[in-house]
């Protein structure tokens, strides 16, 4: 959630400001964030109230926007728009009312350097703020921001040194989240009335007329360059605890970030921070203490560990074999904190991936995987790290972990795991599964997920690397479900398999297939192949091959109809030869293919005596009484030549666009047959299909061979206007159905949409 939060615009709903009429010359009015994404702004002019209808986007990097109070600062004329002038008689008085304990949106964010930054962003280089001790709540410290990544900022404390990107030898650089509840505006202190002093620890390093000398300057370099406000607009104070002096409970150890020890209170400061001191009971011991709030990471009810079977380290000098809570409070004389004191659990998953801080280097960000969740905290497998920490315990409300990719996203350095080793003659093991994002996705993939998926997956073993993909792919569905089925069909008797189970969920239904997946290195590209053609798909989509720039298949031009019509499922695929798929552009028999294809278009007449035979919309371009010459690839209806105005220059991916010819002009008697068949068929409307309304849409439905389908028009408010923008994959997508009846429908709505160009486009 601080991931979520950081990423955030730094206006918010609510605020106003002023900005250019639009319909007028030199002219501004008061208007109001009504909500925000990125760096663009939903607003509404002040008088609209709830209405709606006159709202507009505008972006912050090039609309003429400014704060509140600039049109009088500049002489400018205030005016509403023209469609409410006679709204209010008095506008002044409206906008008194209007503005009076409103927010306005800070000059700071629309003029200048800053303006349009998420807020995260305003932290730049060499910003102050202050920094509460870690030993005291009453304790602060100016601090310079080292660096900004995506939020964690790395500081340094006033006095040590300058705020550059050198290395920090003596280890005194700290990090901290800029939503952590330590870090305050410069002169928070003060205005609080709490102490400015240098932390405990460093006190040593400088004279006291030194460190006066180094925050006076902070000072006055904070009041000439302040930290925007906005900057902690998001921060939380800790809720009231219900601790008291020497209650006891358990804590993951901040000295030793593997362990859980048993800590005690030893000292409450105010009704929002205390102290806990970890228990030792050996006479040398030296106390270990950290001030804490009711939310801080970590902390736990006594018997947590036991309840959760997991081990707790006794403490320091502790003379039993087995610690007990019981005995232990009892001769401790104390008594247990209750579980009212602490927050609720919250989950995590087992075997998920994300990023999480070193605790023993925290400039290091390992790759790490949740091995175990217990409750509210997670044991992390840290991937790769340089120092002696393989497994450390976070709690889910740490600021030390971030999702997947968080790295990346933010520039900074990633600790990735180490290569694995793999078996002895590495016959089992690949190097990179790619997926390349610009190879052509097919009818079952959805190439927006498709886009979000990482490039590359490995090495590892053979079937765990392409299990992962596999899932990955699955996932990406448009129906996780119907791939799976898909998958399943994939096998060759010469592969050396090992079934996997793949697992999917679509719209909240758990699905589940076993699949046989290839184990050997050398099989790997005839089973990645295999697995595309089954899924109608770019052969190079998933592949051991990095595809770069251009796809050898030249997949980029292809279209979603192209592949359901040559792979779709009333056509068998090709047997295997020499180990390979024929792919689509094979011209090893194009007899075959076209006396397929001209059976398709004869049932198809039969049903309809229309002029499309097939959805225009599923071409992804306009057709007007469009078909394609049977010598092109994308090919779907006629076999008369001489009715066909085409382009055969070779270009696999012509468009030939049929032109009526009169029963005059046609030297076949057959052929103006069909002609003159095809003109009484066509559909004749009596109305523009723009201005129908929902219900003019329904009954145009039930009229044709999909009544059946005419209440998803009617739950969906699909309108005249709506009705004309249908394509095949958003008929399949969003109505949820399959293809056949899809095609079917879309068949009607071409009809339309041909009767429209015909009657009213002119």
């Amino acid at each position: 959630c601080w991931v979520e939060t950081s990423l955030r615009s730094s206006f918010q709903p609510g605020m106003k400001l002023e900005v250019a009429n639009r319909a007028g010359a030199d002219t501004y009015w008061v208007a109001t964030i009504v909500t925000t994404c990125g760096q663009l702004l939903l607003l509404r002019y002040c008088g609209y109230g709830a209405d709606r209808k006159a709202d507009f986007w505008c972006d912050v990097m090039t609309a003429e926007l400014h704060p509140v109070g600039w049109c009088t600062a500049n002489g400018k004329t205030l005016a509403p728009p023209q469609a409410i002038k006679e709204k209010f008689s008095d506008w002044t008085d409206f906008l008194v009312q209007e503005l009076t304990g409103s927010r306005t949106a800070p000059a700071n964010l629309l003029e200048g350097p800053m303006r349009g930054k998420n807020t995260v962003d305003l932290v730049v280089e060499a910003s102050l703020m202050e920094v509460r001790d870690p030993s005291s709540p009453a304790l602060y410290w100016p601090a310079r921001v080292v660096r900004n990544v995506g939020g964690r900022l790395w500081l340094r404390y006033v006095g040590l040194g300058g705020g550059g990107g050198d290395e920090d030898p003596q280890g005194r650089d700290f990090w901290l989240f800029y939503l952590d509840t330590r870090l305050r505006p410069l002169g928070w202190a003060s205005e609080n009335s709490l102490s400015l002093e240098p932390p405990t620890e460093l006190r040593s390093l400088k004279s006291a007329p030194e460190w006066q000398e180094a925050l006076e300057a902070a000072q006055q370099e904070g009041q000439a360059k302040p930290l925007p406000l906005e900057v902690f607009k998001d921060h939380t104070d800790p809720p009231r605890h219900s601790f008291s002096t020497g209650m006891k409970l358990e804590m993951v150890s901040p000295w030793k970030p593997q362990c859980i020890c048993p800590v005690s209170v030893t000292k409450v400061y105010d009704e929002f921070y205390f102290q806990v001191t970890a228990d030792d009971l050996s006479p040398e011991a030296t106390p270990a203490s950290l001030v804490c709030s009711a939310l801080t990471p970590g902390i736990l009810p006594v018997q947590w560990s036991l309840k959760q079977g997991v081990g707790m380290e006794r403490p320091g000098g502790y003379a039993g074999q087995d610690f007990d809570w019981a005995d232990y409070l009892k001769h401790s004389g104390t008594e247990a904190a209750p579980d009212t004191c602490f927050p609720d659990n919250r989950d995590f998953s087992k075997d998920t991936w994300l990023e999480a801080v070193n605790p023993l280097v925290p400039s290091e960000v390992c790759v790490a995987k949740v091995t175990q969740v217990k409750g509210r905290l997670m044991w992390l497998r840290l991937e790769g790290v340089s120092k002696g920490l393989s497994e450390c315990i976070a709690d889910v409300e740490s600021m030390d972990i971030f999702p997947v990719g968080w790295c990346e996203a933010n520039g900074y350095t990633l600790t990735t795991p180490h290569k694995p080793v793999c078996s002895a003659n590495g016959r089992y093991c690949c190097s990179k599964i790619f997926i390349n994002h610009r190879c052509f996705s097919g009818p079952y993939l959805n190439k927006g997920r498709i886009a979000e998926l990482p490039q590359a997956v490995g090495p590892g073993k053979c079937s765990l690397v392409l299990k992962e993909v596999l899932t990955m792919l699955t996932n990406a569905a448009y129906k996780p479900g119907r791939v799976l089925k898909e998958l399943q069909e994939v096998e060759d008797q010469s592969w050396e398999c090992h079934e996997e189970i793949l697992k999917a969920k679509y719209k909240g239904k758990p699905y589940r297939a076993t699949m046989p997946i290839v184990r050997l290195a050398e099989q790997i590209p005839d089973f990645c192949r295999r697995v595309c053609l089954r899924l109608q798909c770019c052969p190079n989509l998933f592949s051991p091959t990095l595809v770069a720039d251009k796809c050898p298949e030249n997949c980029s031009m292809q279209t979603k109809t192209k592949y359901t019509y040559y792979y779709g499922k009333k056509r068998k695929l090709p047997k295997p030869v020499g180990g390979e798929e024929l792919s689509e552009a094979d011209p090893s028999k194009p007899a075959r293919r076209r006396k397929k294809r001209k059976a398709i278009f004869v049932q198809r007449k039969r049903r309809s005596s229309a002029v499309d035979y097939t959805p225009a919309s599923s071409l992804q371009v306009p057709i007007l009484f469009g078909f394609l010459h049977s010598g092109c690839v994308l090919c779907l209806a006629r076999h008369r030549h001489t009715n066909c105005i085409c382009n055969k220059s070779g270009t696999s991916l012509s468009i030939c666009h049929w032109t009526r010819l009169s029963r005059s002009t046609t030297g076949e008697t057959g052929d103006a047959g069909v002609e003159e068949q095809e003109e009484d068929g066509q559909l004749v409307l009596e109305r523009n299909p723009l201005e129908w309304s929902v219900d003019e849409v329904v009954q145009f439905i039930t009229s044709t061979d999909c009544a059946s389908l005419a209440n998803i028009f009617q739950e969906q408010d699909i309108d005249g206007q709506a009705l004309l923008l249908l394509t095949l994959p958003t008929v399949q997508e969003c109505m949820d159905l399959k293809l056949g009846p899809a095609i079917k429908l879309c068949h009607q709505i071409e009809r339309v949409k041909v009767a429209f160009y015909r009657q009213y486009a002119n």
